[in-house]
């Protein structure tokens, strides 16, 4: 299937729109204040596209997609394995800029010393690396902490790659998995983010192949009494994993700006919509909150497209101290998940039981109408910005597996795949509740790079394997990158707002995350699935 890029109108779609941030501290540093919907008022289809409707153009005569002669050309790459024995760059011999110094008090280091000093945006230490063998490599960097947690930047030749965790006050190493490294002369950087930790030394090690197995995952799902329609979908995520990537877009509805705007400079939508419960919440509702999102999902899924929900979910009124609306975030609650999951507060827990009842009833809408859904509850819980992951994660866990089970012993709902978004093996509930591993990520602006780090953590959480998707993220990734690297994300989902939208009020793309040429890559790429390009998911073959 070569790309069909369609000539397009341009419109301008003028209506208000206000958006939340990056969902709730992937990486923004900041929290903004979530309107309620009806505080928003929509376009409308004829706004968004100037046809009336969604066109859905070329699904295909063939329920399975058909092959192509050119997916055997899409697969990861197997570069060969590098056979270069490994090297160690001290940090005393790097390069250093703003307040990065050399010191040798703290022991345990290796050469002559170590670098801190990384307090100040600038502070760097620059690695220079000499690579003779092209290929994927290990970069080892020893680093030890100056008080708890920390990440910080790593760049090569200026590249961002993300971010790099210092836990342990003493000297430990921490890797970077399979970056990509050309033969010659690099410069490795170790760039302030958090900062206060102190770089002792790197290490460039051959990278180990990727397992044979890595993209053989099943498509039968964890709860046995799944509907039809959730395994023909779970099939068709399962066949093209590996393979392809599927696009998605997060917006208020089908007809929301950030959509509109990928079309406007690709001329094709998002194959997978995501959609917020978050106005369903008690607390939201009681305060005027209102959404239309199960009306799109229905819609989107009789159009041929695929939803995904996330929840977040405003605690009980009970536990909000700060905005109402900010209630699902740990500073604006005082909720106590451990007491609550203990037995020591039986209101809160009547509370929780309540707001999940009140959720189940928009699945149970959506399963009536024959919807399936990639859920996603709980999500970025080891972040500890949302009150579900403040108590740590053995009451995750039990919340985790309580809904579940509520949701889907108790109200019989058998439409859902259950995406797990908790971001830590610390903080995984057990394979009998997890279908599909969600990753978030906001690497930075303009950062195009395949995230593998992340990718190959995420495939780590469970022996047995699951597929593992982009579950939100802030730029979108080169998918050349990511086949090169094997970081074949089930999907991305770009996140809302300033991630697609340069003015909350009309439908024209910002490229301070992704730039334009970028997004048309994405999305004329054979290796990235559109809205378009979905095959009818409705008499899609059920695998095993």
């Amino acid at each position: 299937m070569r790309k069909k890029i369609r000539i397009c109108a341009s419109v301008m779609a003028a209506v208000c729109f206000i958006s939340m941030t990056a969902c709730g501290g992937s990486g923004t540093g900041e929290e903004s204040p979530v309107p309620t919907e009806s505080q928003i008022v929509q376009p409308t289809k004829e706004a968004e596209d100037g046809s009336g409707d969604v066109d859905k153009d070329t699904q295909g005569e063939d329920p399975t997609g058909g092959e192509d002669e050119t997916l055997e050309n899409l697969q990861p790459s197997r570069v060969p394995v590098v056979t270069a024995p490994d090297v160690t760059y001290e940090a005393e011999d790097g390069t250093l800029t703003g307040r990065a110094k050399t010191a040798s008090t703290k022991k345990g280091f290796s050469g002559t010393g170590y670098v801190d000093g990384f307090e100040e945006e600038g502070d760097s230490c620059t690695f220079h690396v000499d690579i003779a063998q092209e290929g994927f490599y290990d970069l080892k960097f020893v680093t030890a902490s100056q008080g708890g947690h920390k990440e910080n930047y790593i760049l090569v030749d200026g590249e961002s790659l993300g971010s790099l965790t210092s836990e342990s006050g003493e000297f430990e190493t921490s890797t970077f998995e399979r970056v990509y490294l050309t033969v010659g002369a690099h410069e490795v950087s170790f760039s302030k983010s958090w900062g206060w930790v102190m770089l002792d030394s790197l290490t460039v090690s051959a990278a180990e192949g990727l397992p044979d197995d890595l993209y053989t995952v099943s498509a039968k799902l964890v709860n046995p009494n799944a509907t039809e329609n959730a395994k023909r979908l779970m099939s068709y995520l399962t066949d093209i994993y590996g393979k392809q990537f599927l696009s998605g877009q997060y917006s208020s509805n089908m007809y929301g700006l950030e959509r509109a705007a990928v079309w406007r400079v690709t001329g094709e939508y998002p194959a997978v919509l995501g959609l917020d419960m978050m106005e369903y919440s008690p607390s939201r509702v009681a305060n005027g909150g209102t959404t239309q999102a199960v009306e799109s999902a229905i819609e989107y899924w009789d159009q041929g497209g695929i939803v995904t929900f996330v929840w977040h979910w405003n605690a009980p009124e009970k536990y909000l101290t700060g905005v109402w609306y900010s209630g699902f975030y740990k500073e604006h609650t005082d909720i106590d998940l451990k007491k609550i999951m203990d037995g020591d507060d039986p209101e809160g827990y009547d509370l929780l039981i309540r707001d999940i009842d009140a959720i189940a009833e928009q699945l149970k809408r959506l399963q009536d109408a024959g919807v399936p859904v990639l859920w996603r509850p709980l999500h970025e819980a080891s972040g500890g910005w949302f009150w579900w992951g403040n108590a740590g994660a053995e009451a995750y866990k039990e919340l985790y597996v309580l809904l579940y089970d509520r949701l889907t012993n108790h109200h019989g709902l058998n439409n859902l795949i259950w995406v797990w978004n908790g971001q830590s093996a610390d903080w995984y509930p057990g394979d009998d509740y997890v279908d599909i591993i969600g990753e978030d990520i906001y690497p930075g602006e303009r950062v195009y790079t395949s995230q593998i780090k992340k990718y190959l953590e995420a495939s780590e959480y469970t022996k047995e394997r699951k597929m593992i998707v982009l579950s939100e993220n802030g730029c979108l990734f080169d998918p050349d990158m990511a086949i090169r690297d094997g970081a074949m994300w089930g999907f991305f989902a770009t996140w809302s707002g300033e991630f697609v939208l340069a003015n909350s009020k009309i439908n024209r793309l910002s490229e301070k995350y992704t730039e334009e040429e970028m997004v048309k890559k994405v999305y004329a790429h054979d290796a990235v699935i559109t809205y378009s390009e979905l095959p009818d998911l409705k008499n899609y073959p059920i695998r095993d």
